[in-house]
Order: C-alpha cells, then sequence, then structure tokens
C-alpha cells in the first residue's frame, strides 16, 4: 500500500516510520510512504502557505494554491482514498483501519494545521478523519496513527496473523488478559487454567473475560 502524507512538517515523521514494525513493513515494501510539504508549492519569496480569513476572526487558514499543487503532484494508484484528518471528521475505529487496508491501494494523507483548510481544498477529499473529540496542534499525530492502525493489519506485517484476530475491538469485544513465565510472581499466580493445558478450557475462559472486561470498561460496546 502506498500512503502520501501532504504535511507542513515532514520531519516529525522521521523518527516513527524508522522504529518497530512500521519501520519492518516499510523495508519489506510492505507499505510505502512519501511525504509531500506544500511549503515547497507556495510561489511568494516568503513561501507562505497561510493567511487570515475572509471575514475576520482569530488565527490563520492554510491558503488553497499550495495544497492544490502539492495535491496535484502525487500520482494516483489503483483504489485511492483521500483523507483530511480534523477533528470535525469521524472517529478512528478499528473498523475504518480494517476497511481501508483491505479496499484501497493508496491513501493520501492531508494533516491540518492552524484553523484548518480553506474550504475549497475540501472538494479534493474523500473522507475526513478525527483522532478525537479534541484538538491537537496539526493533524500528524492523527495521520501517523492512521498509519500505524492500517500497516499492521497489511499481510506480512505481524509475524502471526491469527494473533489479530483476538485483539480489543477485533470481534466488538475487548482483549482478555495475557500472563507469561514465572507462573507465580510476587504472590501473583497465573490463573490455573492458563496452566492445565485444556484449549478449550482455555478458549472458554477468554471468552468470558472479554465479555466481563467490556461489560466494566466499555459497556457501550455490547449495546451495539
Amino acid at each position: 500500500m502506498r500512503f502520501d502524507v501532504l504535511t507542513l512538517f515532514p520531519d516529525f515523521f522521521k523518527s516513527p516510520l524508522e522504529s518497530g514494525l512500521l519501520a519492518k513493513a516499510l523495508s519489506k515494501k510492505i507499505a510505502e510512504i512519501f511525504l509531500t510539504n506544500p511549503r515547497e508549492f507556495a510561489t511568494d519569496k516568503h513561501r507562505r502557505v497561510d493567511d487570515e480569513p475572509y471575514g475576520g476572526g482569530v488565527g490563520m487558514v492554510l491558503k488553497p494554491e499550495p495544497i492544490f499543487a502539492a495535491m496535484e503532484s502525487v500520482p494516483m494508484v489503483g483504489r485511492r482514498e483521500v483523507i483530511y484528518l480534523t477533528p470535525q471528521g469521524e472517529r478512528m475505529q478499528q473498523g475504518m483501519f480494517r476497511d481501508l487496508a483491505e479496499n484501497f491501494d493508496q491513501l493520501v494523507l492531508l494533516c491540518g494545521h492552524y484553523e484548518g483548510v480553506d474550504e475549497r481544498v475540501m472538494s479534493l477529499v474523500s473522507r475526513e478523519v478525527s483522532l478525537g473529540d479534541f484538538v491537537l496542534t496539526g493533524g500528524e499525530i492523527p495521520a501517523l496513527t492512521l498509519i500505524n492502525g492500517v500497516v499492521r493489519l497489511l499481510p506480512g506485517t505481524v509475524g502471526k496473523a491469527d494473533s489479530l484476530k483476538y485483539e480489543s475491538f477485533e470481534n466488538g469485544l475487548l482483549d482478555y488478559p495475557h500472563y507469561t513465565r514465572p507462573p507465580v510472581f510476587r504472590g501473583l499466580k497465573v490463573p490455573d487454567v492458563l496452566l492445565s493445558g485444556n484449549h478449550g478450557e482455555i478458549e472458554r475462559w477468554r471468552y468470558q473475560q472479554q465479555l466481563e472486561r467490556t461489560r466494566l470498561r466499555r459497556p457501550d460496546l455490547l449495546d451495539g
């Protein structure tokens, strides 16, 4: 899958993309990420990408010209979704990540800043996405979150693909508790069922733990 990120701060992505599973996925060509800075397409001598809003008001607005030019410089690859990262968008969820991973070949991510973008830019956008009901300084953190959430679902990123099936939200429930060696640590014991070798009982225990955790922590998931 190809990711094209339009950002005023491309250096923000340097360390995260060189670490962990993301770095491995990129090195294996499971995903490719290209960073484009709209400032490079500004035409005035100061390379300005923002201006005061018509009608007055506080803050600055990202100008349409550099964003249009930056977007037009990005090649189209197969099934493409153009996503604007904004607090006004649809909140990220696991189902969204899975949809993007399975149904698109290219994701173009536009990172907002200041008071947002000139509304005419929205003619380029096919989906608006939010990290949550709060405001950050820009769209880079949400963009990185979306990249991480989608890339880890691409075939070959996670060593044991079956492990993805039992994570939180995959079946509408939170994850079950996990234990490893030693069987007793500072008086805290691993549940006997996990040491029993009875795989049927272990599966039933894990499912009950998922139900209980979800009921206590996220009962809204059960209401659906």
